[in-house]
């Protein structure tokens, strides 16, 4: 198990499928670091110490690990993270090749992203049809809610493992074969750091955060804000109950990333629903119109 995460090897599961995850993994930061789930004899750990804080991600690799050094660190990260880029970017052929329009959905545990997907799976299975990639560690619950609308859905368990990747997702692909111009969500492992490094061949990462989460959430976490294209500002319906502050909190996320869009919703009682559901139809339109063989304006 790691140490730095928590990431296992050698459990994921996919329905369907016997696991064969390669073991260890590396993260990339928005501002170019990185850190390692794979360790080695020897380590140069690097921290800063200040009044009341030891902080651990000044080093070239932006992490420490027991027994990893910083150049090792990094250099793993470059190794395995070339090989999940190769395999999103044959994800990403895949889905444009058949203009479909993908979305990875991030959050920490807890934010709504499955109640909001079952909602939007709802709202817009007459006009689109969509499917759905699960990514839990343990347990198929999620895909099972996502079932009973209807709309496929599969499940991936990571075991011990704390995101989804690229590979996974493209032995998924092939399992759950997604329509034609569709809309596939794929809802990652609740986790609001290792998924930001992680490209899966989406159109977007879309960041979902509650209010019960706290308006600090981006900048707490702000490799994943910076990365996302769209932040979801979740269960909006229990703002009179709570001391939020969503004018800090949409502030925070623009700090950490100037140029995400922000869309606030509540999942339960659809208010902010169509703006979010607009976004998607028109992610979807465009991927469809730049699909080969599509029709082109004259």
């Amino acid at each position: 198990m790691c140490t730095t995460c928590g990431c296992g090897s050698g459990q994921t599961r996919i329905e369907g499928r016997t696991p064969d995850h390669t073991p260890g993994h590396t993260h990339t930061h928005a501002d170019g670091s990185t850190h390692s789930h794979v360790h080695d004899a020897g380590h140069d750990h690097v921290h800063h110490q200040a009044e009341g804080l030891v902080h651990y991600g000044t080093g070239a690799a932006g992490a420490s690990a027991p027994g990893m050094t910083q150049a090792r660190m990094v250099q793993i990260e470059r190794d395995i993270l070339a090989k999940n880029d190769g395999a999103a970017q044959r994800n990403r052929a895949w889905l444009a090749a058949r203009g479909i329009f993908a979305l990875n959905l991030v959050s920490s545990p807890g934010s709504g992203k499955t109640t909001l997907l079952v909602r939007t799976i709802e709202l817009l299975r007459q006009r689109l049809a969509i499917s759905v990639i699960e990514g839990d560690q343990q347990t198929s619950f999620d895909a099972d809610r996502i079932r009973a609308t209807g709309a496929p859905a599969l499940q991936i368990n990571t075991g011990k493992g704390c995101h989804l990747d690229a590979e996974m997702v493209a032995s998924a692909l092939q399992r759950l074969a997604p329509a034609p111009g569709s809309v596939l969500m794929i809802e990652n492992v609740g986790n609001l750091v290792c998924p930001a490094g992680f490209d899966l061949g989406e159109a977007h990462k879309v960041v979902v955060l509650s209010v019960t989460e706290g308006e600090d959430k981006p900048l707490k976490y702000p490799d994943m804000f910076h990365a996302a294209s769209l932040m979801l500002l979740n269960k909006a319906d229990l703002l009179p109950h709570l001391r939020f502050d969503v004018a800090r909190c949409l502030d925070n996320a623009r700090r950490v990333n100037p140029r995400i869009e922000i869309v606030q919703l509540s999942a339960t009682t659809d208010a902010g629903m169509d703006e979010w559901l607009a976004w998607i139809e028109r992610g979807a339109a465009a991927a469809r119109a730049a699909a080969p063989g599509a029709a082109q304006p004259a």
